[in-house]
């Protein structure tokens, strides 16, 4: 046998030995191999100082991070307001949404403007912009009045910023937080400092806190890129929003807690499986990891017992039968029903009313 073929072949074997030695090492050792390979570099988020429970009123206001998290709340039994004016990006557009939720005067007339056809406001997300101004006002000031109720007893404020920069109106100075697409002429752009974010927010914190002393805020950053303002104006943008947060939280670190959304969607799950077809926005799983997350650093153990209960009842909510019209999945809505009154009884805060409501009207429809 030729030497180069024989070195081949002892090269082999020594390889399957070495294989064979180090699965061994890694089934039998007491060495952190022998667990599992991490695939991802964990961010490990200690557990809040507070918990949060079914008894606690939540209000999420924010990027569309903050509607994605809060829907996630309420989906689960809280009783929550989620973004009362819409998504709000900017750290002063949020504070101003705050001031007027403490002191809720109705929008008037004055404080809407026609573009396209639509009746908008500078303080609103699109979604209530409408066709008619006695419309528009109606809708904004039903939200504006349910949500300050909530504002004068909530337990919780989940506040998500999700950029630095701001656009102002030429005309008066006025930061708006949402330009309905206004020509850019109509705007100044300005990047905020970590000190302006603070000191406004500074202020805001105590002001909040002598109305409901009580009250415990958590902050986080938006998780979604805002690539308009180019990959470097992101990461600038966004390292001005995770400053000025940390200096809150350590300013006020019996109120404030930070919650690392941002840094779970940048590393944990920076795989663009975890993204949207825009390749910005987290998926619906990215989406579903984090609120887990969420969960288990501000939940308590039974709360979070209580939650899987509740996301049993959601999946055979959602189950959808071969056949709908038979006695046996008429039995399945009854026992639902049943499972539902139970958890009702032992945890009287969930929120269950839209749950119980869908099976009535689905044994209605059997009867």
């Amino acid at each position: 046998m030729p030497v180069n073929k024989l070195n081949m072949k002892l090269y082999v074997l020594q390889h399957i030995i070495q294989r064979i030695l180090f699965n061994l090492f890694c089934n039998f050792a007491g060495s952190k191999e022998k667990t599992m390979i991490n695939y991802c570099t964990r961010i490990d988020i200690p557990k809040s100082v507070f918990d949060i429970g079914y008894q606690d009123r939540l209000m999420f206001i924010g990027s569309c991070f903050a509607d994605q998290t809060g829907l996630k709340m309420v989906e689960h039994g809280w009783d929550a307001c989620v973004n009362p004016f819409g998504v709000l990006y900017n750290p002063l557009s949020v504070a101003t949404g705050c001031y007027r939720l403490l002191k809720p005067e109705p929008f008037v007339d004055s404080d809407l403007f026609e573009y396209n056809r639509l009746f908008h406001s500078f303080m609103h997300h699109g979604q209530f912009s409408g066709q008619s101004v006695e419309a528009t006002l109606a809708k904004m000031n039903d939200s504006l009045a349910e949500a300050a109720s909530y504002f004068s007893t909530m337990s919780c404020l989940v506040i998500t910023f999700g950029t630095a920069y701001v656009y102002r109106l030429k005309s008066d100075g006025r930061t708006v937080a949402n330009c309905h697409k206004l020509p850019a002429a109509y705007f100044d752009r300005e990047l905020l400092t970590v000190d302006r974010i603070v000191g406004e927010w500074s202020v805001l914190l105590e002001t909040i806190r002598s109305v409901n002393t009580s009250l415990k805020v958590i902050f986080t950053v938006s998780p979604i890129r805002h690539w308009k303002e180019g990959a470097h104006g992101n990461q600038i943008s966004k390292s001005i929003l995770l400053l000025a947060e940390q200096a809150l939280v350590e300013k006020y670190p019996r109120l404030t807690s930070y919650f690392p959304s941002y840094e779970l969607m940048m590393d944990e799950l920076r795989d663009y499986r975890f993204y949207a077809d825009d390749l910005l926005h987290p998926s619906k799983v990215a989406v579903d990891y984090i609120w887990e997350r969420f969960c288990e650093a501000y939940l308590g153990n039974d709360v979070i017992d209580d939650l899987k209960e509740f996301e049993a009842i959601h999946r055979d909510i959602h189950h959808r039968p071969y056949h709908p019209s038979s006695a046996s999945y008429k039995h399945f809505l009854m026992q639902t029903l049943l499972k539902i009154k139970r958890l009702k009884a032992k945890n009287s805060y969930i929120c269950t009313s839209k749950q119980e409501k869908e099976i009535i009207d689905r044994l209605q429809e059997l009867s």
